[in-house]
């Protein structure tokens, strides 16, 4: 371990890269004895490596129980440190990477980041964008803006709706746009669903988005508005959100942004990405690439730190494994609106695989996903009642 943690002093360090070894190295100092008992046998000759060897090593190899309490929380302090600074400079390969490393990059990647799942998500948004925000049912205004919550039925709603920077802190943003939808409408209508975005029609978005706020107590925050403009165009805009937000800053080599910095998100984060070559050479070589070159402004989400529980942590899995209901337990029902709940079953309904006997039952099922019943669920139970 002593080996282990010298061994960037050896290593040509950046300005950055050393100032973060050094802050590494105040937290693993203090709880230097414990870190000592842990055996090491890899020592990566690059300061990624490092950083990941130390990560595994101090949260799956340490030992709990020699811990006292006060050190808790500065294991946990090197962590968040760790996970950043892997952040970071996976984030900062981006400054010189080609299309084809980054491309690669997800491939390899594609199970600790969830791909396929985040892809269910951005395929299913598209379909969404040419609908006003006004006109969506409430759960795919939840989806679209990226706050996730119970109602959202994982046999519909097969992805977790907070990949790409989860608004669910924003809570006076939910607020205004549950009310007010048509003010953030006339705010996205600004940015054109095809062909370039100029900062122009950018900064129409902001005016607008700005207006919808006047004769409100809330206050307009950049994070929420990002989201709406990357799954508006997830070509062109890539969302922020406050956790995520130093390695980003860091890595694009700027100053980090505050939750007000309209002008310099255009100038700082969607041009400096635009600028990149891997961003301008983007071709679709291949399905993964056509899929990722409709959303690549989004790329740069999937190289922030995951590991094997990233996946495992999304809310559509945990909504999935979540123990169904019995008689003999009186969990609260999340009702749904007539009008979503219809959606919802005839959505469901249209498939081809669905028998005209139980497209029959159409009513009654809309009836029961009302009552917060999951769609796939009840449609299930008629199978099984009817034949």
């Amino acid at each position: 371990m002593k080996k282990l943690l010298i061994s960037p002093s050896k290593m040509a360090l950046g300005e950055q890269e050393s100032q973060i070894y050094q802050n590494i190295l105040k937290q693993a100092s203090e709880i230097s004895l414990n870190l000592m008992a842990v055996k090491i046998e890899n020592h990566p000759e690059d300061f990624l490596g490092w950083c990941y060897e130390l990560l595994n090593a101090s949260k799956d190899r340490i030992n709990y129980d020699l811990l006292e309490a006060n050190q808790l929380p500065i294991l946990k302090k090197l962590h968040d440190q760790l996970i950043s600074a892997i952040s970071f400079l996976q984030l900062k390969t981006l400054r010189v990477a080609p299309w084809p490393v980054v491309s690669m990059f997800v491939e390899q990647h594609k199970e600790l980041i969830a791909l396929d799942e985040q892809l269910r998500l951005t395929n299913y948004l598209a379909n969404l964008r040419e609908q006003p925000l006004k006109e969506m049912i409430p759960e795919d205004l939840l989806a679209f803006s990226g706050k996730h919550m119970a109602s959202l039925d994982p046999s519909t709603y097969n992805f977790d709706v907070e990949w790409f920077a989860s608004t669910k802190s924003a809570k006076g943003f939910h607020q205004m746009l549950a009310d007010l939808p048509g003010l953030f409408d006339d705010a996205l209508s600004c940015i054109p669903l095809e062909g370039e975005v100029s900062e122009e029609h950018y900064q129409q978005f902001v005016v607008s988005y700005l207006l919808a706020f006047n004769g409100s107590d809330e206050k307009p925050t950049l994070a929420p508005a990002t989201r709406l403009l990357a799954m508006r165009r997830p070509d062109v805009f890539t969302p922020i959100n406050n956790t995520r937000l130093d390695a980003l800053c860091a890595a694009l080599g700027i100053t980090k942004l505050n939750n007000r910095d309209f002008e310099r998100y255009w100038q700082d984060i969607v041009q400096t990405i635009h600028a990149m070559s891997w961003f301008k050479m983007a071709a679709g070589n291949n399905e993964l690439e056509q899929q990722l070159l409709s959303i690549k402004a989004l790329l740069p989400c999937f190289f922030y730190y995951a590991d094997k529980s990233t996946a495992d942590n999304s809310n559509y899995i945990k909504l999935l494994n979540k123990p169904k209901r019995s008689t003999t337990t009186s969990t609260k029902s999340v009702r749904r609106g007539k009008e979503s709940a219809e959606i919802l079953v005839d959505r469901a309904l249209s498939s081809d695989e669905i028998p005209e006997h139980i497209r029959a039952k159409r009513d009654s099922i809309i009836s029961e996903v009302q009552k917060g019943r999951g769609v796939n669920e009840t449609i299930s139970l008629m199978r099984a009642i009817f034949g």
